[in-house]
């Protein structure tokens, strides 16, 4: 099974806490390599025995703050099969998704944080498996299955609307000129009423709770086990 390369190194988790200051600080373009050793208080060439390149380094940040999502969501599943109905993971879904701050820059295309990295294609592929949109579209069958989600409409028609529901929550949180002068309260509670409306009333009894609970954690381990996978190829 694949592992982070700062499970087994505490010299790799200083490098990447290292490049992960400075990046949030001043943002990816100039940095380099060196810069980040420095911080780190390595040789340069040391950061080089775990990543190839400065962008393995970068998009491997990247991408923990990726599977800490999905990690929480898991945990969050584990502790409370309850979590899974979508009035309630949609919402957290994206709350938690924009408190992570490479999530939200990659979800937002923020190039001043970013740099070229936010059109890098293995930055669209964290998107597609682990962002928000493209979690919510893994869960609909899921949904659907156990009777948490209308099963009259078609499922890419309705995945498309999940989608663009999601995408256009998180558009209106990471853009500010987004909807002038409208504002709510509880943007959480107007997310689970809008996800309910979408999908239509639940019939899911306890045991369906449970069995989309499961197959849910399931689905977020398979996910997280091929980003892990990918990273292997690019960390020594």
């Amino acid at each position: 099974m694949a592992e982070l390369a700062e499970h087994d190194s505490g010299t790799a988790a200083r490098i990447l806490a290292a490049a992960r200051e400075l990046v949030l600080k001043r943002g990816v373009k100039g940095l380099t390599i060196a810069e980040i050793a420095e911080k780190a208080h390595v040789g340069k060439g040391t950061a080089y025995l775990y990543w190839k390149t400065k962008d393995d380094l970068l998009l491997g940040l990247f991408a923990r703050d990726f599977l800490a999502v999905v990690d929480d969501e898991i945990k969050t599943l584990i502790a409370d099969p309850e979590a899974a109905r979508p009035r309630r993971l949609f919402p957290r879904m994206a709350r938690v998704a924009l408190e992570r701050p490479f999530v939200r820059a990659l979800q937002a295309g923020d190039a001043d944080l970013l740099g070229a990295l936010a059109r890098h294609s293995r930055a669209g592929e964290l998107l597609d498996q682990l962002g928000p949109v493209g979690l919510v579209y893994t869960v609909l069958p899921v949904w659907r299955q156990h009777r948490l989600a209308r099963t009259d409409w078609a499922l890419e028609e309705q995945a498309y609307a999940l989608q663009s529901l999601m995408a256009g929550f998180l558009e209106t949180a990471t853009r500010a000129a987004v909807l002038r002068g409208v504002t709510v309260d509880a943007s959480d509670k107007v997310m689970a009423a809008a996800v309910t409306a979408l999908l239509g009333p639940e019939h899911a009894d306890p045991a369906d709770i449970r069995a989309a609970a499961r197959e849910g954690i399931g689905l977020l381990r398979e996910k997280r086990q091929m980003v892990l996978a990918t990273l292997a190829t690019s960390e020594g």
